[in-house]
């Protein structure tokens, strides 16, 4: 986050001339359950289907070439995730939901369970004004149920405690001792607090198909993680999130969970 600090900032660092941000939100919500079973590692709901990087590019391109059939001139950028803005402000700003006390971004309609994308011009639009309150209240689900205590305080994450952070970002050869010790089953990501979060009782299935589980499956079998060659981990795990971890990950991760005491 200290990198391309001028950049998240200043979409005019992305888009010369900048003048207009579309701030969108994608449902990925598909209505299916973890395994409960300890030779499984359970992945997070996100990780599930397709890359969503790419399903939600596809879409936003699709978004800009009409822009661009009205108004020839306009120039776009497209923005998912990787590239260096602020998707939550953004999001919030355009009145799409608000940050709640997990850090996610919570909408009304479908709860946190919406990946978040935007669409950069350099053409004055007509802007929507109204913002989403924060209605987390009281509410302290999310900090009562992480099991590393990573939600530091209300909408602070220390992304060191995090498990989808040492799951997928981390790249130390082991994970660290309360990481490991506190994984709650998870090989790859955390959903924990998205799960307990009660705005997501609202949860609808999405009708994007490339978000479905691959091969039917929620979670991973452990011992197949520990022998997988490298040419079947860039072939299972094509065009999925998953491939983020990286096969040395997936495995130090798998490793962890065969450990926890039974």
């Amino acid at each position: 986050m200290e990198r391309w600090k001028e950049k998240r900032v200043d979409p005019s660092e992305l888009l010369p001339n900048a003048k207009s941000v579309i701030a969108v939100v994608l449902n990925y919500y598909t209505p299916h359950e973890h395994a409960d079973e300890d030779t499984r590692g359970n992945i997070s709901r996100y990780a599930w289907g397709d890359d969503y990087h790419e399903v939600l590019k596809e879409k936003l391109y699709a978004l800009a070439d009409f822009i661009k059939s009205r108004v020839p001139e306009v120039c776009t950028k497209v923005c998912v995730d990787t590239a260096p803005m602020m998707d939550k402000v953004w999001a919030v700003r355009a009145g799409l939901g608000w940050i709640g006390k997990s850090s996610n971004l919570i909408t009304t309609d479908h709860g946190s369970w919406v990946f978040l994308g935007e669409i950069i011009v350099d053409a004055e639009l007509d802007y929507d004004s109204d913002v989403v309150a924060d209605h987390c209240g009281t509410c302290t689900a999310c900090l009562d149920a992480c099991p590393t205590s990573a939600i530091v305080e209300p909408y602070v994450v220390d992304s060191r405690r995090c498990i989808s952070y040492a799951t997928i970002e981390l790249r130390d050869e082991q994970l660290p001792a309360d990481i490991a010790a506190n994984l709650n089953g998870w090989v790859y990501g955390c959903d924990i607090c998205q799960d307990v979060c009660p705005w997501n009782r609202f949860e609808k299935p999405t009708t994007e198909k490339g978000f479905e589980p691959r091969n039917g499956e929620t979670s991973l079998d452990l011992d197949a993680v520990s022998e997988m060659s490298q040419p079947e981990f860039s072939e299972r795990f094509r065009r999925s999130a998953i491939k983020r971890t990286k096969l040395t990950g997936l495995k130090r991760n798998a490793a962890a969970l065969s450990e926890r005491p039974a």
